[in-house]
């Protein structure tokens, strides 16, 4: 069998867009005996969809550009894009190149890692499962000494930073875009069968014509909004990208390929969708361009096969600077929403929009260490206030953000985990929701942090972190767990696993936080007893506190309709601008 020149593939459980919408996030983060849970919840989720060639019918929107790219430089015959478990119908002997995009395989990324360490596997996450077995079926292939195998995405550093590329059987790891003229030389020397660097960093474009849109489905129906975020946190990769927002035409032609493809689902993929619009222009970008937002994701969720709309990621400041954006994108997008959250969401379909919004600390100390420009145009300061203020307004809309937060920061003391402690408590006070997902700090490559460490696993936690740990998720699943014996089959079950393995595993820090998140005692009980924190009142700033301690030089960019800047709206804009607060006035005296 001649085979393909050029064979695209990924783990099988990172390219899946079938199964709901969790489950990715579960295969990376829990560890393989779970396996068990997703077969029971979808039974047919590893029961994949192809093209009448076999080639798949969904990939990552990542090794679509790497598609476009291998095709347009070397033949569309030439290339294919498959599912491991057809790699042996398409790499034959003409095959050069087998390229492969991970975004997890070892299981080291912020939620694998605290997860999988917490029910005591900790390098043995489901996707890394598959990625072994995929990486296998490579290495073992009979005609394995003919082709190169280069390996890229976001995880692919975590190959780098163990050193297994020679275990795996992998000849060049790649750091960078598809569209680099290094990833089209790369491509030529493994056909050529020229020695290869062990790894090679290539670059990101700086222009947005430069970036490519994928012309077939993607999973997920992801197409790229934005690159790079601009808010400068530390511990972040994507940031070191740079700030572009993509043009409207090629994301429109991407949801039209992947809407015409059958792909009824789009989720525009961005680190702030917020940003989108206002970049390179004269407003600062952490102000929204309202217009330009609801104008594309109104031809997005209109486009004929566009059935469901899914968030990406945003962060919360905008939100309290524009209410009224964050009102009219939920009129455009709420009924297109897959999402339903039928103990929380006040819509009358129970519908919710969740995008993805780091909180990451409670602590104003440790977010002006690791994330100064988290809560901009307002002070980091005033983060909690931000928060708060923030997720008023989204719940007000039906959004119900999933918030990431950080456990183990370098230099984290318990002061910052009691200040986050208190920030839970005082959201879960005002009967807000989120959900709060924890996770132990991990130093990525790359990152501005990375050669620092704070805890490195989940036994080393103090009763503090487990405590924020543990309430988190008590928080997140309360409203599942309503019937009265619906609760006492929750603390049952979860006292049987504590005794059974967790209190072996977790350490004797981790008694109370399990003893608080099973309910086996009132919480009130044990802050009372003292083994865990008593939260305190968190002074919070009402939203036109917050809009007033924004710089005076932003005021001009603050937008009448969104109230509470009566009195300041004056001092900056021209009498005929001020009665529409309009993008365009602000640029005419910026």
């Amino acid at each position: 069998m001649k085979g393909k020149q050029i064979v695209l593939t990924a783990p099988l459980t990172e390219m899946l867009d079938h199964a709901g919408y969790f489950i990715q996030m579960g295969v990376a983060s829990l560890p393989s005996w779970m396996e068990w849970m997703f077969n029971r919840k979808y039974p047919e989720w590893k029961n994949v969809k192809r093209y009448p060639d076999h080639t798949a019918k969904a990939a990552p929107a990542g090794l679509r550009i790497l598609e476009k790219v291998a095709q347009r430089e070397f033949g569309e015959d030439n290339v294919a894009v498959c599912y491991p478990e057809d790699l042996g119908r398409f790499i034959g002997s003409e095959t050069r190149v087998v390229a492969v995009s991970t975004h997890n395989p070892l299981g080291v990324t912020f939620a694998a890692g605290v997860y999988t360490s917490m029910f005591g596997s900790s390098k043995r996450p489901i996707n890394s499962v598959y990625a072994m077995e995929m990486f296998d079926a490579i290495k073992n292939n009979p005609h394995r000494n003919r082709f190169k195998v280069l390996v890229g995405g976001s995880g692919a550093w975590q190959i780098r930073e163990t050193g297994m590329a020679k275990e795996l059987g992998i000849d060049c790891l790649v750091d960078g875009r598809s569209e680099s003229a290094g990833t089209v030389e790369l491509l030529r020397k493994a056909i050529a069968d020229q020695p290869l660097p062990e790894t090679v960093d290539v670059s990101h474009p700086s222009r947005p014509e430069d970036i490519l849109f994928p012309d077939k489905p993607t999973t997920f129906g992801v197409v790229e909004m934005t690159t790079g975020c601009g808010r400068r946190c530390q511990f972040c990769k994507p940031d070191l990208n740079p700030q572009i927002s993509l043009p409207k035409e090629g994301i429109m032609r991407a949801v039209k390929a992947n809407a015409e493809a059958g792909n009824s689902q789009i989720s525009l993929a961005t680190e702030d969708m917020f940003i989108w619009g206002q970049v390179r222009s004269s407003t600062p970008f952490f102000f929204p361009n309202r217009e330009a937002l609801l104008d594309l994701y109104r031809d997005t969720s209109t486009y004929p096969g566009v059935e469901h709309v899914v968030l990406s990621h945003g962060t919360i400041a905008p939100a309290v600077v524009d209410p009224t954006l964050i009102k009219q994108l939920t009129d455009l997008l709420i009924d297109k929403s897959p999402l339903h959250i039928p103990s929380v969401s006040k819509h009358p379909k129970k519908k919710a929009l969740t995008p993805l919004i780091g909180l990451e600390t409670g602590s104003p100390r440790m977010a002006r260490q690791i994330m100064p420009g988290k809560s901009v145009p307002f002070s980091v300061e005033d983060w909690p206030s931000v928060v708060v203020r923030g997720l008023e307004i989204m719940n007000a809309n039906f959004w119900y953000p999933m918030m990431t937060l950080m456990i183990g920061n370098p230099g984290e003391t318990d002061e910052d985990v009691k200040a986050t402690l208190d920030l839970v408590y005082e959201i879960e006070r005002r009967e807000l929701f989120a959900f709060l997902v924890p996770s132990v700090f991990t130093p990525l490559e790359g990152t501005r942090m990375k050669d620092q460490r704070g805890v490195t696993r989940t036994r080393d936690l103090s009763s503090l972190q487990w405590q924020l740990m543990m309430k988190c998720w008590k928080f997140n699943l309360r409203p599942g767990v309503n019937s009265w014996w619906g609760r006492w089959a929750f603390r049952l079950s979860g006292m049987a696993i504590w005794l059974a393995k967790l209190r072996k595993t977790n350490g004797r820090n981790f008694k109370w936080a399990m003893m608080n998140f099973c309910g086996a005692i009132p919480e009130r009980w044990m802050q009372k007893m003292g083994v865990l924190h008593r939260p305190q009142p968190v002074e919070i700033k009402t939203r036109r506190e917050l809009l007033q301690s924004i710089r005076p030089n932003y005021w001009k960019y603050l937008r009448e309709d969104t109230g509470d800047v009566d009195g300041m709206l004056e001092q900056t804009i021209p009498a005929k601008f001020k009665a529409t607060g309009s993008k365009e006035s602000a640029a005419a005296v910026s």
